[in-house]
């Protein structure tokens, strides 16, 4: 839960700022900011299950790419889904669903090495 309430700070920090530079609006901003990352801790959260239970996928925990990408797709869609009931507008839904994601897929990708390399229990492969 640490791990998905640090990613969560982040998300919600970079939301409200892409929100905020594409609307112009400080309320429509806000409310993006918090209910999209909202949303996207939800899924966060449940794609760590997944890929902490499904055994293929857990034995490709190390490639941080894959899992990153999986996540992506996953933070593309509820980030269109989101702007575009709480605007209306798909055109918005789609320009924050491009910009949004794509700074956090990148700061995700940071986060879950910089995750592994100090807080990550040592795994231990019996030979």
């Amino acid at each position: 839960m640490k791990k998905t309430l640090s990613f969560a700070v982040l998300h919600f920090s970079i939301a409200f700022t892409v929100a905020y530079v594409l609307t112009g609006d400080v309320i429509l901003g806000s409310l993006i900011a918090m209910i999209e990352p909202s949303v996207n801790t939800v899924a966060f959260y449940f794609h760590e299950k997944v890929w902490n239970s499904v055994p293929y996928l857990k034995a490709k925990q190390a490639f941080s790419q894959v899992k990153t990408t999986s996540f992506a797709v996953v933070h593309f869609s509820v980030a269109f889904t989101v702007v575009y009931l709480i605007s209306g507008d798909a055109l918005a839904g789609g320009l924050l669903a491009l910009v949004e994601p794509t700074i956090n897929t990148g700061v995700y990708y940071f986060h879950e090495r910089v995750w592994r390399k100090y807080f990550a229990q040592p795994t231990f492969s019996h030979a």
